[in-house]
């Protein structure tokens, strides 16, 4: 199995296509992995080389113990991109990868390209309600949070009429580990981007849920406000747009990055 070595462990990562092609990363968000991007891969390799890793704590990459941060998150996409090597490429992150794809483009954007922020926002949450969560999750594990995860991820029609799907993220979610959730959770608690988000000058798109309470498309729309530039797509979906609407996310994304 492909890893990469990173502070405090190790990332598995996919890397697939042509190695002419440019690349484009893939972050997953909390409680998934890289399995979350599927529906994007066969239109997106024949434009790009595809590099997806589980983030720390996740899939089969490395559970650190204790609470991590944004720096740590964003230093493990840069720390896989030296290992294999790849000196530039563009972004694609959906919720806490989309909190990775604002850090990178604040602090690393000489290795970008072009970055697409779904899903997120530049502060998500509250201190009080992570706190909970982590706190839920360390005690009874990550299934104790499941059902209402999942109500989040997908609205209510495409968990009736897709529920094959539901069940297969339910295992991921419930398959994550405890310590990993949480210690990702507390690097979300502890980021507020919004003081300096208008720094980033790459080319951003952002897509927001218009049916998303996870990250409400109020926090979409604050960041291509802020972004100079930034592309803002709406879709009628709920957190995990690119999997709830592959057709239409793929089109808006590929037409971003290729133009």
């Amino acid at each position: 199995m492909p890893f990469a070595p990173v502070d405090g462990g190790q990332l598995f990562y996919r890397l697939e296509g042509r190695a002419d092609l440019p690349v484009l990363v893939f972050s997953n968000s909390l409680g998934t992995n890289h399995t979350m991007w599927a529906p994007q891969i066969a239109p997106f390799s024949q434009h790009f080389r595809v590099l997806r890793y589980d983030s720390r704590g996740h899939g089969a990459s490395s559970v650190p113990d204790g609470e991590y941060s944004l720096d740590q998150l964003g230093g493990d996409v840069l720390a896989l991109l030296d290992h294999l090597e790849i000196a530039a490429a563009s972004f694609c992150g959906l919720s806490v990868g989309g909190l990775t794809g604002q850090w990178l483009a604040l602090y690393a954007p000489e290795r970008f390209e072009k970055v697409v922020l779904c899903n997120t926002a530049a502060r998500i949450g509250t201190v009080d309600a992570w706190n909970e969560r982590i706190a839920l999750v360390r005690a009874d594990g990550v299934r104790a949070i499941s059902q209402a995860i999942l109500a989040r991820w997908f609205t209510q029609g495409f968990h009736e009429q897709e529920s094959d799907t539901v069940d297969r993220f339910r295992t991921i979610l419930e398959g994550t580990a405890p310590e990993g959730y949480a210690g990702t959770s507390a690097a979300v608690r502890d980021c507020d981007l919004r003081d300096r988000i208008s720094r980033v000058s790459l080319p951003v798109m952002v897509i927001a849920g218009l049916q998303d309470t996870a990250t409400p498309p109020e926090g979409g729309r604050f960041l291509a406000q802020q972004i100079k530039g930034a592309v803002l797509v709406e879709l009628d979906a709920a957190h995990l747009s690119n999997v709830e609407l592959p057709q239409r996310f793929t089109e808006e994304v590929l037409q971003f990055l290729v133009s």
